[in-house]
């Protein structure tokens, strides 16, 4: 099963969300008009393209995804292309690279391939943008089985972490948290749809009833901080 609904009419696609997304980005790193930006694993592209907008980019921004979405975004150049052979391949550099919540998609093995075709595609002065679920206080509402699997998760993003923090000695950690107020209806839905990686595996059955835990465990509205790892690397 395939991740087709992680922004897909979630906070994660909201005007909000992306603007305050692209904020926090924009003061990690200079960027301008003539800036080049690369974004794997970009869903439908939304973040990227209203950054190509707020820096009136020359150049439109390219972005790799293995799901081909109907309403991808119009204001990027998408590529279904696998992430490494691409890179592999590729003899452009970018000014950024981003990776948002999408390294954990890949073997330990692939991440230092990744990794290094990557930082050997920045431009001097470019930098790799990668954000993970904050992996010790996170906040996600969960169910008790998706709550156990995404602890699972975020112990391996967080050996992820520590991995690249001990091969880029240089790097740089910020943290990017957003204010989400959601509807209990809403989020149910998200569940249904599987919106987080977490849930693909899951049966049924076991989708059910983790939804009637939901249901019970939260109020009508449901407010929780959504909290993301920033870790930067410099070329």
């Amino acid at each position: 099963m395939s991740l087709k609904n992680w922004d897909n009419k979630t906070w994660l696609s909201s005007t909000d969300y992306i603007k305050a997304f692209n904020n926090f980005l924009i003061r990690q790193i200079k960027l301008d008009k003539n800036s080049s930006i690369l974004d794997i694993g970009c869903g439908r592209g939304k973040i990227i393209g209203n950054l190509s907008s707020k820096l009136r980019l020359n150049k439109m921004p390219l972005g790799i995804d293995i799901e081909k979405h109907k309403d991808r975004d119009k204001r990027i150049v998408f590529t279904k292309l696998n992430a490494l052979k691409f890179l592999k391949n590729n003899k452009k550099e970018f000014d950024l690279i981003l990776l948002k919540q999408t390294i954990h998609f890949f073997e330990y093995k692939e991440i230092k391939k990744l990794i290094f075709l990557c930082m050997k595609s920045l431009k001097n002065k470019g930098k790799l943008i990668i954000f993970t679920l904050e992996t010790k206080r996170n906040e996600i509402p969960a169910f008790s089985l998706m709550k156990d699997r995404l602890k699972k998760s975020l112990r391996r993003d967080q050996k992820i972490i520590e991995f690249l923090s001990n091969s880029y000695p240089g790097n740089i950690k910020k943290k990017f948290s957003y204010k989400v107020k959601i509807s209990k209806k809403k989020y149910i839905k998200m569940i249904k749809d599987r919106y987080i990686s977490t849930l693909l595996n899951f049966r049924q059955g076991e989708i059910l009833e983790g939804i009637e835990e939901i249901r019970k465990k939260y109020k009508e509205k449901i407010y929780f901080n959504d909290k993301l790892i920033c870790l930067i690397l410099k070329k």
